[in-house]
């Protein structure tokens, strides 16, 4: 199923690590999450309590928070089906599945989430479920492009969105996001239902009101976005702590981001790419990321990390191919 090229290793730089900054970027980054998470709460409460008042505005979110929680989750199997990825255990890729139950006891989790593999080309990996269920996908590509200490920071990467409950308090946000769009329409609609009211000197949507519901939204998707930064600096802090090798993950992110650069990017600018507006995007910078993980390195030495079973690269013989994307109602999928 899978063929390892056995090479000598490579020697290894002997790893310190910095508890003392983790523990002040861990303090900084719950409390950036939490002001973010506030902000949209509070955005949704004061669009509510425009439109109905205040009591209607208390009610109305905590109908909202009590219908996000009672709602059904979607099984990660389901999810990891509709992408067609496989399933690895130690029998197809031993290794890999080894290194998933380390970092899960490490992390603490009581359940270790499942490793599965996407048939794509392209460089990514992504996790679903929750403590208690989960999975985590790599692509082919990912596996044909980076090494064991890399592969290792992106798995920890993932399993510490899993481990702080991260996609729970994504969806969270998508909700209270969701919301205050709503309570936008319903109150532009009214706006302009009322329209003819306003010949007669009578506004009964006041101009606050309206000028409240356009820039709800706004602000609350900008808020869901900077909330979505937080956590990925969350998670790579994590991830470092599993692995205790900032600079494997460190290294990884910006192999990923010189390989996942464009093509036409390349030709237009060569060696740049084309900047991107910081509050428009779900990861942060990616030298401002590898920044922070490099930081992290400091005077106390740490354990080692567990010898290299692959030796540098990982399996490069995959048993599962890569087709061609197919259309889609959604898009292109491989």
């Amino acid at each position: 199923m899978f063929r390892v090229i056995r090479r000598p290793p490579p020697a290894r730089p002997r790893l310190v690590f910095d508890a003392e900054r983790r523990r002040l970027h861990k303090r900084r980054n719950l409390l950036h999450s939490a002001l973010l998470l506030g902000g949209m709460a509070g955005i949704l409460l004061l669009s509510s309590w425009s439109l109905w008042g205040l009591e209607v505005a208390l009610w109305a979110m905590a109908g909202g928070l009590l219908g996000f929680l009672l709602s059904p989750t979607v099984a990660p199997d389901w999810v990891m089906r509709a992408y067609r990825a496989r399933p690895v255990d130690r029998q197809t890729f031993p290794e890999g599945a080894a290194l998933v139950e380390e970092l899960s006891r490490r992390a603490g989790l009581a359940a270790v989430p499942r490793l599965y593999i996407l048939p794509s080309a392209t460089l990514n990996a992504f996790a679903v479920g929750n403590r208690s269920r989960a999975a985590i996908a790599v692509t082919v590509g990912l596996l044909r492009t980076l090494e064991w200490r890399e592969f290792a920071g992106v798995l920890a990467h993932e399993l510490s969105h899993v481990r702080n409950n991260d996609l729970w308090l994504m969806g969270l946000a998508d909700m209270l996001s969701r919301l205050t769009s709503l309570l936008a329409t319903i109150g532009i609609v009214l706006a302009l239902a009322s329209l003819p009211l306003l010949l007669f000197g009578y506004a009964p949507v006041p101009l606050l009101t309206l000028l409240i519901l356009l820039t709800a939204p706004v602000l609350g998707s900008l808020l869901q976005l900077a909330l979505s930064r937080a956590r990925e600096f969350d998670a790579d802090l994590e991830a470092a702590t599993l692995t205790r090798d900032p600079a494997g993950l460190a290294a990884a992110l910006d192999k990923l981001d010189r390989y996942q650069g464009r093509y036409w990017e390349e030709i237009l600018l060569p060696g740049r790419r084309m900047p991107e507006p910081s509050l428009l995007r779900t990861h942060p910078p990616t030298e401002e990321r590898v920044e922070r993980l490099l930081s992290l390195l400091g005077e106390a030495e740490s354990p080692s990390w567990p010898e290299d079973p692959v030796h540098g690269r990982l399996p490069q013989d995959l048993a599962i191919g890569v087709g061609q994307p197919r259309f889609r109602a959604s898009g292109y999928w491989y």
